[in-house]
């Protein structure tokens, strides 16, 4: 029984990064000595293990057989006889096929450290191309290591798989739970760029790949292409810490932009609603979560609005807060607002632009919430009048507040 730690772990300590989980590889050994010794089996589709003491996860060496199409269609090779190089050579990138010994040596088959300190991510092997999610692995990776570019060879075997239709295969939740991981990399757009380079990006989400090359008003966004626009505005609001559900609002807020009539270029009037409707068609078809879609459909919608509200009376101020339900749910409309904040910011030469209504936004919520509906409900003698007067006052207290803000 010989143990190796293999994967992310021996990669980051190799780039220096905090390393966060540590898997290892067992070799010769089986499922019943595993148990024997104390570790608890938890693997469903190959022989994982818990370790008694520590809980790390130890997998036993294995080899894979592609028998039909996608990333479930493997046979799995589980033996003592299994040896560390066959093991390393199923994974995908040669900077994720390295391992460690018990005595801090590195096994490295497949030129893993090299490709690091050259900063290169490139498959390891012709099996690469057998399971599609290693598309969506490359590109995230390359978004988390924003130093590294995709090798030329790997490039053109993941541009052979889309055009084999090995993406076609992909399940909805498996392509949002790398897209979600993408996102939340240091600098997302570089995903997004490698899946555009390679075509997956036209396969798993058209909506946004239609994006590319459609012109905006110079006035507005002087990077003038809305595909750039919106890869700024997804890294800006990585840069920013911000959270999934604003990220994904981000990526999602202009899609209807690739929909407007070529006469109507670059101005795209209405594109807000068609935004709505390519994001819930979206949405429905990676299986979105309710947080990411909501948030973001609300994005879509009215993120235009946010910059009109110094020209707004204030029972309009009011109607757009209710039409984004900020009175029930605060937290999202802070959301919202960081979603705007980041497609304000994320154009060129309007990085820092100063945004004074955002937060006069938030202080206008803060004096409706303290409006006490309860108490008008129970003042009005026909329950027909209470929404009218409840909107009243609110409308009152606005307009108190413009007049003599604190």
């Amino acid at each position: 029984m010989q143990v190796y730690q293999v994967g992310g772990a021996v990669r980051d300590k190799i780039l220096g990064l905090p390393v966060k989980d540590r898997d290892y590889v067992v070799v010769g050994t089986t499922p019943e000595q595993m148990v024997q010794a104390g570790y608890r089996p938890v693997g469903k589709d190959f022989p994982v293990f818990l370790h008694p003491v520590t809980h790390e996860e130890y997998a036993l060496a294995r080899t894979e057989r592609k028998i039909s199409k996608g990333y479930k269609g493997f046979h799995v090779y589980a033996d003592p006889g299994v040896t560390l190089e066959q093991d390393l050579a199923r994974r995908d990138l040669t900077i994720n096929a390295i391992a460690e010994n018990e005595h801090g040596e590195l096994i490295d088959p497949f030129g893993g450290v090299a490709d690091i300190h050259t900063r290169v991510l490139r498959h390891v092997s012709s099996a690469f191309s057998e399971d599609p999610v290693r598309i969506l692995r490359a590109a995230r990776f390359a978004a988390r290591f924003t130093g590294f570019t995709v090798a030329d060879e790997t490039m053109s075997l993941m541009q052979e798989m889309v055009e084999n239709g090995e993406v076609d295969a992909l399940v909805p939740e498996r392509v949002w739970q790398e897209l979600a991981k993408g996102l939340m990399e240091t600098k997302p757009s570089r995903m997004f760029d490698v899946l555009r380079a390679c075509g997956a990006l036209k396969r798993l989400l058209p909506e946004l790949d239609r994006l590319f090359g459609v012109p905006q008003a110079a006035r507005y966004h002087p990077e003038i292409d809305t595909g750039i626009h919106v890869m700024m505005v997804i890294d800006y609001a990585a840069g920013q810490g911000f959270s999934l559900p604003i990220r994904f609002a981000a990526l999602t807020h202009d899609l209807g932009k690739g929909t407007t009539p070529a006469e109507m270029l670059p101005r795209h009037i209405g594109h807000e609603d068609r935004s709505v409707g390519l994001l819930k068609e979206l949405a429905t078809r990676l299986r979105v979560p309710n947080d990411c879609r909501e948030l973001a459909q609300v994005v879509a919608k009215f993120h235009g609005k946010v910059h009109q509200v110094s020209e707004m009376r204030p029972d309009t101020i009011l109607r757009f807060l209710l039409d984004v339900d900020a009175v029930r749910q605060p937290q999202r409309f802070r959301d919202f607002l960081s979603a705007c904040e980041a497609d304000a910011r994320g154009r060129t030469s309007f990085e820092q632009q100063e945004l004074p209504h955002f937060q006069f936004l938030i202080d206008v919520l803060n004096v409706v919430s303290q409006v006490d509906a309860g108490a008008i409900a129970a003042s009005q003698e026909n329950p027909a009048n209470i929404k009218d007067a409840v909107f009243a006052a609110r409308a009152e207290a606005i307009r108190q507040y413009v007049s003599h803000p604190r």
